[in-house]
């Protein structure tokens, strides 16, 4: 029998948990500092939630889950996995808007499935870290979500890393000027996002596959293609129709408003970002790092899909952080604590004989009350074996209490990186095993 995890998906030793809870622990925090709440939401959707919010291509990574019981026999599904974190929310809004508060800023970390192709990186059940705020249009939602999310990378260690800005009304205007249609516009943004993946002769000939005409990819790489000017968005905006003209004022405040923040010295303009979700209303945006191809988070406005459900226009602007993508890079990069690889113990209490396993245990307790991680060996054994066990698991200390510590009522504690061993008495084991991991 095959015991691996089913395709794309994956088991995480205790190794893997103890990376992800740090990166989510650092994450978390920073949220909450910024006045974020937690929200959590059912794994499974009803299948009418989710479709049509995430695009033709979207609609099509949706894990459906089939019928049950008299209805199992039509093979029609009326369920479905949740495929993100943004359409149960606006949901979750539309359901409890009036206790809710005006200005709702939640926060929320939980696994997202997509039937797509496993491949590095990618995977069919992963994690998101969510942050949004509900109920205003203010740019000051822009610059504060921003903040957040260059918080987190900073505090993680990140250096290097971008957060490029677009705006959905930008993109519609030079969609209008290439004369693509309304209709056709989804599909062309779709194409135009892979650009940084596929280049330019990937996007000509997509754009071709979908009906195109060569014009129209040539206008978009021109406009979109090119590096903007460093005082591009302080220009008129010639050629632009109304809605061109008022997303580069939005632009504009984002830009200004983000200066003091720590976002600001990351922050760059990215006119062919397009993020290529169809429920995007207004500014868009993603974190890259230079040696991954793809981002580490991206999000944008999306003030008309919480109408979707509630038919209120409810103003929304989030960010999602991906937290498996951010664990590759770190890996890849030796960015995690020593310490939290290390060790899963500070200190094991070793048994000598089986009738001081209750006094053992005991010590073990007292241990844990003063704060530190203590493994307990289950069984009597050779102590030199319990020091390789010890070893192998990389615990620093090893607590032994045989006959003549128990005579003296002290304990043997053994430092397993210097070799050095040396009784103590029984109340002051703790401080002395502290004093020396704090250094």
């Amino acid at each position: 029998m095959n015991t691996g995890p089913a395709r794309g998906m994956r088991d995480f030793l205790p190794e893997d948990v103890r990376r992800r809870q740090y990166v989510i622990g650092v994450i978390a925090d920073v949220y909450q500092r910024y006045g974020f709440e937690p929200l959590e939401t059912p794994a499974v959707e009803n299948l009418e939630t989710l479709q049509g919010k995430y695009g033709e291509e979207g609609d099509r990574l949706i894990f459906k889950i089939l019928k049950r019981g008299e209805g199992a026999e039509t093979g029609q599904a009326d369920l479905a996995l949740r495929y993100d974190l943004t359409v149960p929310l606006a949901r979750v809004v539309a359901e409890y808007r009036a206790r809710l508060p005006k200005f709702f800023k939640r926060y929320q970390v939980q696994p997202v499935w997509r039937a797509d192709r496993p491949q590095k990186g990618r995977f069919r059940e992963f994690y998101q870290c969510d942050v949004d705020a509900i109920g205003s249009r203010s740019m000051v939602v822009e610059a504060e979500l921003l903040a957040a999310a260059a918080d987190v990378f900073l505090e993680l260690g990140f250096a290097d890393f971008r957060i490029v800005v677009n705006h959905r009304g930008l993109l519609n205007a030079i969609l209008s000027q290439a004369g693509v249609a309304g209709d056709d516009r989804g599909a062309a943004l779709v194409i135009m996002d892979k650009l940084d993946k596929i280049g330019a002769n990937g996007v000509r000939e997509e754009m071709r596959a979908k009906g195109f005409r060569d014009e129209v990819a040539g206008t978009l790489l021109s406009q979109l293609g090119a590096e903007a000017p460093a005082d591009w968005l302080e220009r008129p905006g010639d050629g632009l129709n109304e809605e061109g003209r008022a997303a580069m004022q939005e632009l504009r405040g984002i830009f200004s408003l983000s200066k003091g923040t720590s976002a600001g010295p990351h922050l760059d303009l990215d006119r062919a970002l397009a993020r290529g979700l169809s429920y995007y209303t207004g500014s868009i945006f993603e974190v890259r790092v230079p040696d991954l191809a793809g981002s580490l988070g991206g999000g944008g406005r999306y003030d008309n899909l919480i109408g979707m459900f509630s038919g209120d226009s409810v103003p929304a602007c989030g960010i999602s952080l991906g937290l498996e993508r951010i664990l590759v890079v770190m890996g890849e990069r030796n960015m995690f604590p020593p310490a939290l690889l290390a060790t899963p113990a500070d200190v094991m209490v070793a048994v000598w004989n089986e009738g001081q396993i209750a006094d053992l245990l005991s010590l073990a307790a007292t241990l844990r009350s003063a704060g530190l991680r203590v493994e307990m060996y289950p069984e009597a054994d050779k102590i030199g074996k319990q020091f390789k066990y010890a070893s192998a698991r990389n615990i620093p200390f090893v607590a032994v209490i045989g006959d003549e510590e128990l005579a003296n009522g002290t304990v043997a504690v053994k430092n397993m990186k210097t070799g050095e061993q040396a009784a103590h008495a029984r109340a002051a084991v703790a401080a002395h095993i502290k004093s020396v991991i704090s250094g």
